[in-house]
């Protein structure tokens, strides 16, 4: 079986770039296509990732500095993928990738990360942020936006089967394009066993810093909490209105490589996240080093952390606001003893990349077999894992092993049951 993998561009290593390494280990031959492709062979190697077939786009002076510039003929770049000669059509999808032209006879299923936030739900508040709010420039950006989403409907009916990645998405992509969704959760490197005890001092912010994340908002509330310090790990284009802000109670790190942000999760008291994500792997990856989190009672937050119950791993606060914020850091602190290591470790198992693997070719395989002509299940190539996750029944723990001690094909047999905690528990029938 052939088998193509269609994601939107690539010029930085994140969420989404991660479910396209989760996908080429379940299908490490396919072919892989995208807009553009501005990695470095450390970066492509780090998704296991050989090579791309890229657009003309690629070839465009600007485009490695402003490739939001050229959204307007991006659909008409993803539509010259000849992939007419592949069975399967993987699309990894938050802007265009679904939109690749497929036949009557080939399969597409899309991984959504999100509908084009910008063009759909959260077209006013882009338009606040890019001050394209008013004028003529305005005029022309809504003119823009309303062809993208006359595009992006159009093109939702070539899409055999949609995955979410989360059930907030699922939602959106049943409201935008009026189709069903199954969810996989995105992968989420966690630890085999939970962090040994240590010292954690301080709070953590981890995020890009870009206006949506609403880091500006955690820095305010820490003026609320004078005693307490914050560190906040990332880098982008709001680093000096930050550091302008911050008081003396405020550390910006700065960017640091993936094994230091590991450290300094492992550090923290809690996780703060403000901003509201389709899912939101910082925090699943707190969690997987033992970390509680603070988060906006909104979108994949609410499907991560667990505030209620016996084995809490968090909680929330539900307006965007600094004053919220520094009551939801407050009630953590009277509360902490609540928030074990263990049960947040526990917790993020639920998003281990092995579960990923599985849980993705086991919806391929039933979009597959629901077709004419396509009974047989595909001969599933063995998914490769990390030697500190292990294979997908190496998390051991009673409510989260999977029944039988080997994974293997064909996996239409797999069903999904909720067990107690919000657990997603697979369950061989």
């Amino acid at each position: 079986m052939r088998v193509a993998i269609v994601h939107d561009w690539l010029y930085t290593i994140g969420g989404a770039e991660r479910v396209l390494a989760g996908m080429l280990r379940c299908f490490p031959e396919a072919d892989v296509f995208c807009l553009f492709d501005f990695l470095t062979e450390a970066e492509r190697s780090s998704i296991g990732l050989a090579a791309t077939r890229t657009s003309f786009l690629q070839r465009l002076p600007g485009m490695r500095r402003r490739h939001r510039l050229f959204l307007p003929i991006m659909p008409i770049a993803v539509e010259q993928f000849d992939v007419s000669g592949y069975d399967l059509v993987l699309s990894s999808s938050y802007a265009v990738a679904k939109g690749v032209l497929t036949g009557p006879d080939q399969i597409h299923v899309s991984y959504v990360h999100s509908p084009m936030r910008y063009a759909w739900d959260l077209q006013h508040q882009y338009l606040r942020e890019s001050n394209l709010h008013r004028g003529v420039k305005s005029i022309f950006a809504r003119l823009l936006l309303h062809s993208m989403r006359m595009w992006d409907v159009r093109t939702a009916h070539g899409v055999n089967e949609y995955i979410a990645n989360s059930h907030f998405i699922a939602r959106r992509i049943q409201k935008t394009y009026g189709r069903a969704a199954s969810v996989v959760y995105p992968p989420v490197r966690v630890p085999r066993a939970a962090p040994k005890p240590r010292k954690r001092e301080g709070f953590l912010a981890v995020s890009r810093l870009v206006p949506y994340k609403n880091t500006h908002l955690i820095v305010e509330a820490f003026r609320h909490l004078p005693g307490e310090h914050l560190n906040i790990v990332g880098d982008g284009p709001e680093m000096q209105r930050l550091r302008a802000m911050a008081g003396p109670n405020v550390t910006l790190v700065g960017h640091v490589p993936d094994h230091e942000v590991q450290t300094w999760q492992q550090s923290a008291r809690a996780l703060i996240f403000a901003g509201e994500e389709d899912f939101g792997i910082t925090m699943a990856e707190a969690q997987g080093q033992g970390t509680p989190v603070i988060a906006l009672g909104r979108g994949g937050a609410l499907e991560i952390v667990i505030e209620a119950g016996s084995a809490p791993t968090g909680l929330f606060f539900y307006q965007a606001e600094p004053e919220a914020i520094a009551s939801g850091v407050r009630r953590f602190i009277a509360e902490e003893v609540r928030f074990t290591p263990e049960n947040c470790h526990r917790n993020a198992l639920r998003f281990a990349e092995g579960r990923f693997d599985l849980q993705l070719t086991a919806a391929i395989d039933t979009a597959l077999k629901s077709r004419p002509g396509r009974a047989c299940s595909p001969n599933w190539p063995a998914a490769a894992h990390t030697a500190e996750e292990g294979p997908p029944d190496a998390c051991a723990d009673s409510d989260f092993l999977l029944s039988g001690t080997e994974v293997a094909p064909p996996l239409a047999a797999v069903s999904f049951a909720r067990s107690s905690g919000h657990v997603i528990q697979p369950v061989y029938e």
